[in-house]
């Protein structure tokens, strides 16, 4: 995948609302998501059952079938909620105009407060995701992060020996290697925020151009 294929963005702010038929779906789409994630972390995600989901949501079990064929489907949309989030919030704060290091530091300060301000529901999602989900082999969030490091490399603030994808894949792998870490103990057993942030330091260290 390229870095131009990234996914997981928000949606577009200028894209033309939803017709009634699209706004009903979707509003199905987020009752079963919340009712699965309620289930997930109140009972565990192995022990909950599509039926289960369907009844949560007071609908029909093909219901939920047509709009996740697999339970697993739930942990990437779980995964997609959380980078659009960030990126929202980016968005409003105009977060492309900063230094490259500064936005990597708030893409990944964003997506660590996620997981502090709902480390119940992370802990079970994130650790779902990794023993049943693709979450390492998915490229979602090492490319959007190789898009910032290749944007940062056009302005000149990243060594042009660089490669974006590399250091995207190497950025996230640090990020969900941290955060596997985080939730295996309890209490935590780190400050999450503070280690990526450290993280990022020694990474900025190797790509950022220096004069």
């Amino acid at each position: 995948m390229t870095i131009s294929e990234a996914g997981g963005d928000a949606p577009a702010q200028d894209a033309p609302p939803l017709g009634r038929r699209e706004r009903k779906r979707q509003q199905v789409r987020d009752q079963l998501y919340s009712a699965a994630v309620g289930l997930f972390v109140a009972q565990g995600y192995e022990a909950t059952t599509m039926e289960q989901i369907a009844e949560s949501a007071d609908v029909a079990r093909a219901t939920v079938f047509n709009h996740f064929s697999q339970k697993v489907g739930f942990l990437e949309e779980w995964g997609v909620r959380r980078r659009a989030r960030v990126a929202a919030i980016l968005g409003q704060e105009h977060a492309e105009d900063l230094p490259v290091g500064d936005r990597l530091r708030r893409y990944l300060g964003e997506m660590a407060d996620l997981n502090v301000t709902s480390r119940a529901e992370t802990t079970v999602l994130m650790d779902a995701s990794a023993r049943f989900g693709r979450l390492l082999q998915d490229p979602s969030l090492e490319t959007e992060l190789a898009k910032i490091v290749e944007e940062g490399r056009q302005r000149g603030e990243i060594r042009s020996q660089v490669d974006p994808e590399q250091a995207g894949a190497l950025l996230a792998s640090c990020y969900f290697s941290s955060v596997l870490r985080w939730i295996r103990e309890e209490p935590a057993p780190f400050d999450l925020p503070g280690r990526l942030d450290g993280a990022l330091d020694i990474i900025l260290l190797g790509i950022l151009a220096h004069p």
